[in-house]
C-alpha cells in the first residue's frame, strides 16, 4: 500500500467546516491502495470542540507536534475570555469590532504571513524532514487554508523531492476577508510572492470548483510550471454515512441555516422578504421558523430585530456533526447564504453537498453564475436569488408555503448525485495521485 503524508491544522476533535474534507479523503483512502498518514498540531486554537468525529479518525496513523500561536496575547490585548473560541471570518457574537480588534486585525495581516500559524513552520520541517528519513511516504498533500501548512510542505519538497499536492479548500489572496485585513503594500506582494510559489512548486494543485481553477490558470498563464492540467477540481462532498433522512418534517414552516453567519453572509433582502410575508400572507407568520445551527455575527442578531423576525428563530447553537443530519432532514427549506463579497461565484462548501444529500429544497442567495448554482441547476435541487432580489426571494419563499400548506414536501426530493459522494471522490483523488507517480517513476 502506498503512503501520503497529509498536513493538516484541522483534526478531530476540531469541528466546523475546515476538518471535515480531509477527515473524509483519509476515512476512505485506504480502500483505494493508499495509507493516510496526518501530521496536526497537538494543541490548536480551533472553533468548536467535536468529540463525535474522533470514531472516525480512529486508526488514522496521526502524527502531533505543539504549536505556539499568538491567540493569547491577541485575547489578552482585546480583552477576550481566555478559554473564548476564534472565529472565523471575522464573526462577533456579542459585540461590534472596536479599535484593539481593528488594530489586532492590522497586526494579523501585516506581521503574521501568511497566517498566525507561521511558527510551526520551521519546526514542522524540521520534524517531518527527519521522520521521512526513517519512514519513507510516496506523497505529500497539504490543504489551507491556513496556508502555513502549504509553506510546510513547500519546504519539504525543496528538501525531499517528495511528489506534493497542494489542496485549496479555499482561495488565498483571493478569499472573502482578505481585503479586510488592511494589508500594506509590502504585506500584500508577501502574499502574492508565496502563493505563487506554493502554486508553481507544488506537483499538482487540488481546488473545489471550476471557479478558483480559472482564477489560478489566470493567475499562473505566465509560469513556465503551469499548463491546464497542473490545477484539478475535486469538490467538496457528503458521506453517506453521515445521512439520517428518517427524521419527520418539521410541523413548522422552519428554514434552516447550517454554519457560521459571518457578517458578509448577513441577507438583508431575506430578512426583508419575510417580514414582508408576515405581514401580507394569512398564516404566514404562524408557521415560519427560522433555524440556526452554529454561530451568529451580531450584524445578524440585529437585522433580525429590524425586522421583527427575533421571535421566530431557533438558535440551536454549534452541533456535533452527527447532529446536523437531523436538522437538514427535518428542515422544510436550507438556507445556503454565500458571503457577498468578490469571490462570490467560487464558494463551495462542504455543507452545500451535505444539503444536496438531505433532499430538501435549498434556496441558495447568490450570484446567479456562481459554482454554486450551476450544481442547483444540474442537480434540481432548489433555487438561487441575487444577494438584493428582494422579488425573487419573497416568489420563492412564498412557492415553498405554498407547497408546504399543500402537504407536496412529505417526500424526499431524489437528485443524481453519487459524483459528490466522498467515496466517489477519494477514488478520484487517488487515482489523481497513481497517475502521477506512475507517469514520473
Amino acid at each position: 500500500m502506498k503512503k501520503v503524508l497529509i498536513i493538516s491544522y484541522y483534526w478531530p476533535p476540531s469541528g466546523g467546516a475546515g476538518v471535515q474534507r480531509w477527515l473524509k479523503f483519509s476515512k476512505y483512502l485506504s480502500e483505494f491502495g493508499w495509507e493516510p498518514i496526518v501530521y496536526t498540531p497537538t494543541n490548536p486554537e480551533i472553533p468548536e470542540h467535536d468529540d463525535s468525529l474522533l470514531e472516525e479518525a480512529k486508526g488514522i496513523l496521526t502524527l502531533k507536534r505543539p504549536i505556539w500561536e499568538p491567540y493569547s496575547l491577541y485575547k489578552r490585548f482585546t480583552g477576550s475570555d481566555p478559554k473564548s473560541k476564534i472565529q472565523t471570518g471575522f464573526l462577533t457574537e456579542d459585540k461590534k469590532a472596536g479599535i484593539t480588534q481593528k488594530f489586532s486585525v492590522w497586526l494579523r495581516g501585516n506581521l503574521f504571513i501568511p497566517d498566525a500559524r507561521k511558527y510551526w513552520i520551521a519546526p514542522s520541517v524540521k520534524f517531518l524532514d527527519s521522520w521521512l528519513k526513517e519512514n519513507p511516504v510516496d506523497a505529500i498533500i497539504s490543504t489551507g487554508p491556513p496556508h502555513s501548512m502549504h509553506v510546510i510542505a513547500r519546504d519539504l519538497k525543496r528538501k525531499t523531492g517528495i511528489t506534493w499536492f497542494a489542496d485549496f479548500r479555499d482561495p488565498w489572496t483571493n478569499i472573502d476577508y482578505y481585503t479586510d485585513l488592511m494589508l500594506s503594500r509590502a504585506a500584500d506582494d508577501t502574499h502574492r510572492k508565496m502563493e505563487k510559489e506554493v502554486l508553481s512548486e507544488a506537483d499538482k494543485i487540488i481546488v473545489v470548483g471550476k471557479t478558483m481553477k480559472e482564477e489560478f490558470d489566470l493567475l499562473m498563464e505566465h509560469d513556465h510550471s503551469w499548463n491546464n492540467k497542473k490545477c484539478i477540481i475535486i469538490t467538496n462532498g457528503y458521506d453517506e454515512s453521515d445521512l439520517n433522512t428518517s427524521h419527520k418534517l418539521d410541523e413548522k414552516f422552519s428554514l434552516a441555516h447550517i454554519g457560521s453567519l459571518v457578517p458578509s453572509r448577513n441577507p438583508d433582502a431575506l430578512w426583508r422578504a419575510l417580514h414582508m410575508l408576515c405581514e401580507s400572507v394569512r398564516g404566514f407568520k404562524d408557521d415560519l421558523k427560522i433555524r440556526f445551527a452554529g454561530k451568529v455575527d451580531i450584524s445578524v442578531r440585529e437585522s433580525l430585530k429590524k425586522y421583527d423576525l427575533e421571535n421566530y428563530v431557533e438558535d440551536l447553537g454549534y452541533l456535533p456533526h452527527s447532529k446536523v443530519s437531523e436538522v437538514q432532514s427535518s428542515s422544510r427549506v436550507l438556507l445556503l447564504l454565500l458571503n457577498n463579497t468578490a469571490n462570490a461565484k467560487g464558494i463551495l462548501t462542504g455543507k452545500f453537498f451535505e444539503y444536496l444529500a438531505s433532499g430538501r429544497p435549498i434556496l441558495c442567495v447568490g450570484p446567479l453564475d456562481s459554482d454554486v448554482a450551476k450544481i442547483i441547476e444540474e442537480t434540481k435541487s432548489g433555487s438561487c436569488a441575487d444577494f438584493d432580489d428582494f422579488g425573487e426571494i419573497r416568489d420563492i419563499i412564498l412557492a415553498c408555503y405554498d407547497d408546504y400548506n399543500r402537504g407536496q414536501e412529505t417526500e424526499l426530493i431524489e437528485r443524481n448525485i453519487d459524483k459528490y459522494s466522498r467515496l466517489s471522490l477519494t477514488a478520484k483523488l487517488a487515482s489523481e495521485l497513481d497517475d502521477f507517480i506512475n507517469l514520473n517513476e
